[in-house]
């Protein structure tokens, strides 16, 4: 927690200066209890960025190589994602995707705020792409609430997500939380699953003014 506060008390000035971040909508986050927070994912630098405008802790997945690095950078990045409520796993492995979804549902359960990127990697054309359904998954196993989000121009300031990104305007803009009770004990019916997410996917689209690809993003890079 103290270097939470401490990462935003000395980062969150630099960033906010350097990407003149102006946010909308950070009402919309519920002051306490689980939260997801569901948004599109642009840039490397999106990761850095959302947890400095929210006031509460946001968990998320990241890479584990994101906490892995040698030397003085590998170390910063470390000191800063963990800081900043990065939980690394290898996503990568034979069960990463299981791995992400009991972490991200431990933290909802904890009463926390657990972030993800449905698209489930960066768009590769700065266009939306299909969300998978882990969302969907999430929301109906915690009964916690969605708040859509929108990250907006850092595909501009850090073009194909590599090097260092350039000053700029970045938009952060928060959606109306969304419940889906209604759907309550229904998390194994894919149907729903896929209702839920494309619900939530609407919102995103919306908030951020992106063109939509009803294909997932992973299958658009291999092509």
């Amino acid at each position: 927690m103290f270097r939470t506060k401490l990462i935003k008390a000395t980062v969150g000035p630099v960033m906010r200066m350097m990407f003149r971040t102006r946010v909308e909508g950070i009402e919309n986050i519920p002051g306490s209890g689980p939260v997801i927070l569901a948004g599109n994912h642009l840039t490397f630098i999106d990761s850095m960025i959302l947890p400095l405008v929210c006031d509460r802790t946001v968990h998320f997945i990241g890479k584990d190589e994101y906490v892995t690095g040698k030397g003085i950078k590998g170390r910063a990045m470390a000191w800063f994602f963990t800081g900043s409520g990065m939980i690394p796993v290898d996503r990568d492995g034979a069960n990463g995707g299981v791995a992400a979804l009991m972490t991200g549902r431990r933290i909802l359960e904890e009463g926390k705020i657990f972030g993800i990127y449905p698209e489930g990697t960066r768009s590769p054309d700065g266009r939306l792409y299909r969300g998978r359904t882990g969302i969907a998954r999430l929301t109906l196993m915690t009964g916690a609430p969605v708040v859509p989000f929108a990250v907006i121009g850092t595909d501009k300031l850090q073009p194909g997500g590599a090097g260092m990104p350039r000053p700029g305007r970045v938009t952060v803009r928060f959606g109306e939380a969304m419940e889906f009770s209604r759907y309550e004990g229904m998390d194994r019916d894919r149907y729903v699953l896929r209702a839920v997410t494309d619900s939530v996917m609407a919102e995103v689209m919306r908030l951020s003014g992106q063109e939509y690809v009803d294909m997932y993003a992973t299958k658009a890079k291999a092509a």
